[in-house]
């Protein structure tokens, strides 16, 4: 999910609860700070997809002066964190994004992909497992199923991968979204190239390749992924 759509949810949680608190005032913000703040979001998310992670911050450090609970903020500067590599940052935006808002689904994603970043990988286990326990709305399941099936495929300790599982996950979250998402059919491509079938890993990363409107960045991103597989090369974080 993107920031933007991240921002729409946003909106319509806020929406809701001023029908059901009535005349109590939302104190956080008025209604033209918060349309501010819910465009300096969107401009970072811009400005995050162009490479800009500095002008991206300024802004969600602004969206936050006018509304430090703002959890599509909060969401947004983790994953800057990230980038940054301040994953102790983006974990505690992460956490505090979670505690305004439960449902913040990217953000519970996020935290387990930046533990296996610096090697928590029992701990970023525990939380896909805790996410699929939840049994979330099918699009959210698919996206657990796949971060955890490339986790598994590709985890550099050899006691956490699991191919076989992997492929299982894998094969369920693209299911789900009908074969259509090519991030997911990638993560098939590289659970097989870690069984040791390279024949099905190419033909999937070739399948990944040919999605409708994939990105440059996705694109370039799976063809190094197909030449691996052509070379016999398993995926490795």
């Amino acid at each position: 999910m993107k920031i933007i759509k991240v921002v729409a949810l946003f909106v319509v949680t806020v929406t809701s609860a001023a029908s059901v608190l009535g005349s109590v005032p939302i104190i956080v913000a008025t209604p033209r700070r918060l349309k501010a703040a819910m465009k300096l979001v969107t401009d970072a998310q811009e400005r995050l997809k162009n490479g800009d992670a500095a002008g991206a911050k300024r802004n969600v450090d602004a969206a936050l002066h006018i509304d430090p609970t703002m959890w599509p903020a909060l969401y947004a500067r983790a994953q800057i964190f990230a980038s940054e590599g301040k994953y102790d940052l983006a974990i505690k935006d992460c956490n505090e994004a979670l505690r305004q808002y439960r449902g913040c689904v990217e953000a519970a994603l996020l935290r387990p992909n930046i533990n296996i970043r610096v090697g928590k990988y029992a701990e970023a286990l525990k939380e896909f497992n805790s996410l699929v326990s939840l049994d979330p709305r099918p699009v959210t399941l698919a996206r657990v199923l796949s971060d955890c099936a490339w986790f598994y495929s590709t985890c550099p300790n050899t006691s956490f991968r699991n191919s076989q599982q992997a492929i299982k996950d894998a094969k369920a979250a693209c299911s789900i979204m009908l074969w259509k998402d090519k991030n997911m059919i990638d993560t098939l491509a590289a659970a097989y190239a870690e069984v040791g079938d390279f024949n099905s890993a190419v033909q999937y990363a070739q399948q990944a390749l040919a999605i409708k409107d994939i990105s440059a960045t996705d694109s370039k991103r799976i063809q190094r992924h197909l030449e691996s597989f052509q070379q016999h090369k398993p995926i490795r974080l």
